[in-house]
């Protein structure tokens, strides 16, 4: 009898085993482009959790589905999205092929910049510009600053022919009115403004989003002129491991090394390192300094995501930074550092960072953000010491609320600056902090129709109350064509010596005129977006945009009104740029693709009734890329290349005789890149093909190169240098007369290697 029983419930299990197996089927298939395997395609049934990527062949599996009709949704950075409807029947292996169309452009990507939440990017009613890691490979660089000299209207701009160090400018204002961010963390500023774009590994980049124009009404008082944001990968679409290495000709070497790492069943790894060394000191305008700074740099970078129920986000990241740069006099050694017989830029920097997302286990989407840095720098510009200490710390709760035809977001966020160092301008450290709330709303008030208002309240214990007030509207005229109005103000509290490098580096001395009042500025920007797809599968894309934005109590320095000083003051009277900017993308079926940008702009500076050019700006530029895959050889072919016309440069007086306009000048390159090993790509090319560099039709750069302390220099009693036979021109020592890199043609090679 026992027997028996036990020969029925084994019956039983059988039978309900393969009745539940006999309810699931599976689903598989390969996603291409072109015919091309893509790897790392994210597979998703929409409004469920099922889900996958595919690999390095572009396939995909997913099995024991439940039994149904499902919408199948395939994206992929870079690509059109792809849908589609699937029925699923019990015992069923379906297969699918998918090939998915490029968007040059990637018009539908979600992006977080332009209103802190996630959104797709035709769906923002702030222009968000996205550019992903395929962009950033078609002229390899060693950081994202080098990187972002192919982005139509931002231009990296190197302030100091000897140290190097720069930043991005935006639409012609300067750098420090752009915000960089990390993950959606405002922990790049003050010190770490010229360091927050080296030592990233490209290949953990997820994209870069940038949004022209300002954020104050979210972001706070450095997001005036716009903003960057360099969003990294989640472990689950990161590559198992990563190794990408070139070297160039003038002795550049750059490594970036990665992988993911699964440590548990709901907690995931990814780690990356960056190394770039460069120690060939390069003399080729001869001048007796060098042409490029020196570096010897490393950046390790982590990134824990943690799984969580109903898929709530919890991830914290963290990066440390240390680099060793110097140029100066082609002799100099660190023996003659912080001394006055050979002379020498050096800068030894420390930086690390720690941030983090929790949202909370409620059931409103409340999210916990934070940040944490702490920056040393220890600089010596000739004779002249620079010591400074900077740790700023940062946290924000929002709320993401939809109410009806309402999306509501709520936030309140407090940050904290220590900063300390050696010069005049600090007699002691600074320590403020800066607690803020603000609100938007983007309202829907028709089918095509939405406008948003923001208003964020700042109190800063120097300047007091501080309202930011800002107002978009969207038209989406229709799927393919959107119109976009955006509106706002600024407010900027000048932090002057961790900002202008130039304040250190030669021979003028600093006067800051009197107390400097924080800036305002006021905002509007028109754009218009619109996609055309042909019948013969290509695909047009156009993105145009007119801005005007006006400055108060603006401050700049001034070198004109003494060659012998730099004098920063609040502008009495009014600063504008405005100008038209549009990028246009052109993919054809031939897997041609054509990305084309423009930008006319005017800078000006009005003081007294009298209208200037603001110096270093540039009136026009402009960028391309014109890639073709040769898919036969499984070999691409990229030329890049950028335009910049005339800027107004700093002259040391009348006498000087170097060009007060710079010339149109253009920095072009070429890269093949060869995808027929498996798991290898191989590249190289040629970076600079015109040989450009500033010493053209220039009598020399640096001003006095051969008395960098002044030692054979004449004043008057007022301090002007005078002209004599061995200075006929009147001038001292000076390298701020620069405009683009004294880098000159090389040739570069380098190797990927990737496991998915």
């Amino acid at each position: 009898m026992k027997s028996l029983r036990k020969h029925i419930t084994l019956l039983w299990i059988v039978f309900t085993s393969s009745s539940c197996f006999a309810q699931t089927a599976s689903l598989s298939g390969k996603v291409t482009d072109d015919g091309e395997p893509l790897p790392l395609a994210n597979v998703l049934f929409k409004n469920t959790e099922i889900g996958t990527a595919t690999d390095i062949d572009g396939i995909f599996e997913l099995t024991n589905i439940r039994a149904g009709d499902y919408v199948v949704l395939v994206t992929s950075l870079g690509y059109q999205p792809y849908q589609t409807k699937i029925s699923l029947e019990a015992g069923a292996n379906k297969t699918i092929n998918i090939q998915l169309e490029a968007s040059a452009q990637s018009l539908d990507e979600t992006v977080v910049t332009g209103t802190l939440k996630p959104v797709s990017r035709l769906e923002s009613p702030v222009p968000v510009e996205v550019y992903s890691p395929t962009f950033l490979k078609k002229n390899p660089t060693a950081s994202v600053f080098d990187a972002l000299q192919n982005v139509n209207g931002v231009r990296p701009q190197i302030n100091c022919n000897v140290c190097n160090t720069g930043d991005i400018h935006i639409n012609g204002l300067e750098g420090p009115y752009t915000l960089v961010l990390i993950d959606g963390m405002p922990i790049v500023s003050g010190l770490g403004t010229v360091y927050g774009l080296t030592g990233i590994p490209n290949s953990l980049i997820e994209q870069i989003e940038i949004v022209k124009g300002p954020a104050s009404s979210l972001y706070g008082s450095e997001a005036v002129g716009g903003l960057i944001n360099i969003i990294t990968k989640k472990a689950l679409n990161a590559p198992e491991f990563f190794a990408d290495g070139f070297a160039t000709g003038w002795g550049e070497y750059n490594l970036d090394v990665g992988s993911k790492i699964s440590v548990s069943d709901k907690t995931n790894l990814l780690v990356g390192i960056n190394y770039f060394n460069y120690d060939v000191p390069v003399d080729n305008n001869g001048d007796n300094f060098t042409d490029l700074t020196l570096q010897d740099r490393i950046s390790l970078f982590q990134k824990w995501d943690f799984e969580r129920e109903d898929n709530r986000l919890f991830s914290l990241a963290g990066r440390f930074f240390y680099e060793d740069r110097w140029g100066g006099e082609m002799q100099w050694t660190p023996d003659f550092r912080g001394g006055d017989e050979i002379y020498g830029e050096s800068i030894y920097t420390r930086r690390w960072e720690l941030l983090g997302k929790y949202q909370l286990p409620v059931k409103e989407k409340l999210l916990l953000s934070f940040s944490y840095n702490d920056h040393n720098q220890n600089s010596v510009y000739g004779d002249t010491e620079y010591l400074a200490d900077q740790r700023i710390g940062f946290a924000q709760l929002t709320w993401d609320k939809t109410a009806g035809n309402h999306d509501l977001l709520f936030g309140s966020a407090v940050r904290y600056n220590h900063y300390n160092d050696n010069t005049p301008a600090t007699t002691e450290a600074d320590n403020i902090w800066i607690p803020s709330i603000f609100a938007q709303d983007e309202y829907s008030f028709a089918p095509k129709h939405s406008f948003l208002a923001g208003l964020r309240y700042d109190y800063d214990q120097r300047h007091g109350n501080i309202l930011t007030p800002r107002a978009a509207y969207k038209w989406k005229i229709s799927d393919n064509d959107i119109f976009r109005v955006n509106a706002g103000t600024g407010f900027r509290v000048v932090n002057l010596f961790t900002e202008d490098h130039a304040a250190l580096t030669g021979s003028r001395e600093v006067i800051i005129a009197e107390e400097l009042k924080p800036e305002r500025s006021v905002n509007v920007n028109l754009n218009y977006l619109k996609k055309i797809y042909s019948d013969n599968g290509t695909f047009i894309g156009l993105d145009a945009s007119a801005f005007y934005t006006r400055f108060s109590n603006v401050i700049l320095p001034d070198y004109e009104t003494n060659p012998n000083q730099i004098i920063y003051d609040n502008l009495n009277g009014k600063s504008v740029s405005q100008g038209v900017s549009a990028n246009l993308d052109i993919v054809f079926p031939s897997s041609f693709k054509i990305m084309v940008g423009a930008t006319w702009q005017d800078v000006s500076n009005t003081e007294n009734g009298v209208t200037q050019q603001q110096i270093l700006t540039e009136s026009i530029t402009a960028t391309w890329n014109l890639s073709y895959t040769f898919h036969a050889l499984k070999l691409t072919a990229d030329y890049t290349g950028n335009l910049y016309g005339p800027m107004r440069l700093p002259l040391l007086g009348d006498l000087d005789p170097r060009s007060e306009y710079s010339p149109t000048w253009s920095i072009q390159n070429i890269q093949f890149t060869y995808k027929g090993l498996n798991n290898f790509e191989l590249y190289g090319g040629i970076k600079n093909l015109l040989d450009w560099t500033p010493n053209r039709g220039n009598p020399f750069i640096i001003a006095r190169a051969n008395d960098p302390f002044d030692r054979e220099v004449t004043f008057d009693s007022n301090g002007n240098a005078v002209a004599t036979p061995n200075n006929p021109y009147a001038l001292t020592f000076d390298p701020s007369y620069v405009y683009g890199p004294n880098q000159g043609i090389r040739g570069f090679f380098g190797l990927r290697y990737t496991v998915f």
